[in-house]
């Protein structure tokens, strides 16, 4: 015979709870809400008060796609002193403003804005001069680290990509903050001669023949398209320098206490790094403006000469 299981317990029955009604908010405060979030056309969302929240972050991209705290340090070496870089066969020039020309500072003593980081390879520099200090020291181990390592100079393309990787590290980890400066690079190794680099906050890179950082970019770049030639020499490199910082500063006249003038050349299978001294600078401008006003002259002779002869 089967044996009958007992009958289960009863379960009691949950508590419920009074079910209560929802809160529904009144149309008025529904359009209120629509109409803060979307722009006064009432179709695209305000993009414009919204891009204030991402300014202050460096790793945060804006919903245009943008990061604006690099685009501030761009804004930031703008304004800063202009430093040219011109390529020619037999060497490289770089040229570079003064901002601090007071009487009683040691010039020979203190650079501003063109420094050397090895016998081989040379920089200048425009923005914040505090933050170049830390990638020059960086660019300076890394080559030194290399020579007495392969006991051969680092190449300059390779030293560039270093110091750009960190410039790049710094836009993309939080609680740093980028490089607020560019630097233009004047080198040379056995496997590509002469180069002439330009880095900027971001971390990208370029090679050039004639190039501009600082104020009044645009200005010198256009002077350059139409006034630079290739192969040119380094005496006819430096006339074109002298002749674009002529129109791109804010002074009248140019004087060796504005500037700094910088060579690269090779000499007995050596690379020499000049700073040209005061004097030298002088004589350049002065010659820079006899050409100048030859030119005048030329330009003066062919509109006489198109206007024809006084009735």
């Amino acid at each position: 015979m089967q044996r009958q299981r007992p009958p289960a317990p009863a379960v009691p029955a949950p508590h419920r709870r009074s079910a209560r009604p929802l809160r529904r908010a009144p149309s008025s405060e529904v359009v209120v809400s629509l109409r803060s979030f979307f722009s006064s056309n009432g179709t695209f969302p305000c993009f414009a008060a919204m891009a204030q929240r991402y300014d202050t972050r460096t790793t945060i991209f804006s919903p245009e796609g943008r990061l604006y705290q690099v685009e501030y340090a761009m804004e930031a070496i703008s304004h800063a002193g202009t430093c040219l870089g011109v390529l020619s066969k037999d060497g490289i020039v770089l040229a570079a403003e003064k901002k601090v020309t007071a009487k009683l500072l040691d010039s020979s003593a203190h650079a501003e804005k063109i420094f050397e980081l090895d016998d081989h390879v040379s920089c200048a520099v425009a923005g914040i001069t505090a933050d170049a200090n830390i990638l020059i020291n960086a660019l300076r181990q890394h080559a030194q680290r290399h020579r007495l390592t392969y006991q051969e100079p680092l190449p300059v393309e390779q030293l560039v990509r270093m110091v750009c990787d960190t410039k790049q590290s710094y836009t993309q980890f939080g609680g740093l903050r980028p490089f607020g400066v560019s630097l233009l690079y004047m080198g040379w190794d056995k496997h590509f001669g002469f180069q002439l680099y330009q880095s900027d906050p971001s971390g990208n890179y370029g090679g050039w023949y004639a190039t501009c950082i600082g104020s009044n970019v645009q200005g010198a770049q256009s002077i350059f398209k139409q006034e630079y030639k290739e192969g040119c020499s380094l005496h006819e490199a430096m006339l074109l320098t002298v002749k674009v910082l002529t129109k791109t500063m804010d002074s009248t006249t140019l004087s060796a206490d504005k500037l700094e003038f910088a060579t690269l050349t090779r000499e007995d299978g050596k690379c020499v790094f000049k700073v040209w001294e005061p004097e030298r600078v002088n004589d350049l401008l002065k010659e820079g403006e006899e050409i100048k006003k030859k030119e005048e002259e030329e330009e003066q002779r062919k509109r006489d000469a198109a206007a024809g002869p006084a009735p």
